[in-house]
């Protein structure tokens, strides 16, 4: 995992905290994946480590990262560059998975240990990709409408702050083929703010 920012050093020993993290009773070793730099100008606050990310320790490190990378029009280098993206999960370990093939939602212990911390040692983020409903939930708060897809299809009014995506997952493809827009309208807002914070 990338190690912030060497001149923030509060930063570092924060992240080092939550990489040492064993708060939650999981059937498997934990494996906390984050990677952030305090200089961060772009936050994308996903769910939690699929299978694949738990064994490499690198967030979004499957086909969900490549579809999200098409999405914000970014290759693979610049995507990893903490000095400007911040990959910050509501949980930080692997949940397991439910028995149906899909994984378990973020553990509840995570967030309300460390996510506050954590956003309040990015001071520079302008801009946070909300991806999901569980994220959608802490960030947007009473703001976000009932279902993903009317927080998404709302996606004006939470800009400048934030802008709400469905999770790039290949299981969501009948969702997007279903909302049509969501590649028309928010797609090009969303490339265009990514150009804009991380000079790409």
């Amino acid at each position: 995992m990338t190690v912030a920012d060497a001149s923030h050093p509060e930063f570092e020993s924060l992240l080092a905290q939550v990489r040492a993290c064993r708060a939650c009773d999981l059937p498997h070793e934990p494996r906390p994946v984050v990677r952030a730099a305090a200089s961060a100008r772009l936050l994308i606050a996903g769910q939690a480590p699929g299978t694949r990310v738990h064994e490499s320790g690198i967030p979004f490190d499957d086909r969900s990262g490549d579809r999200l990378r098409d999405w914000m029009g970014l290759d693979r280098e610049t995507f990893y560059d903490t000095s400007r993206i911040a990959i910050v999960p509501m949980g930080f370990c692997f949940p397991g998975q439910d028995g149906k093939g899909g994984d378990l939602p973020p553990r509840r212990e995570c967030a309300p240990l460390w996510r506050a911390r954590i956003m309040a040692a990015l001071p520079h983020v302008q801009l946070t990709l909300v991806i999901g409903q569980y994220a959608q939930a802490w960030h947007l708060g009473k703001a976000a409408r009932p279902t993903l897809t009317d927080t998404v299809r709302n996606w004006q009014a939470y800009l400048p702050d934030a802008l709400p995506l469905p999770h790039p997952s290949w299981r969501n493809t009948a969702w997007l083929k279903r909302n049509p827009w969501f590649e028309a309208e928010v797609l090009p807002v969303l490339r265009r703010e990514v150009r804009r914070l991380c000079g790409s």
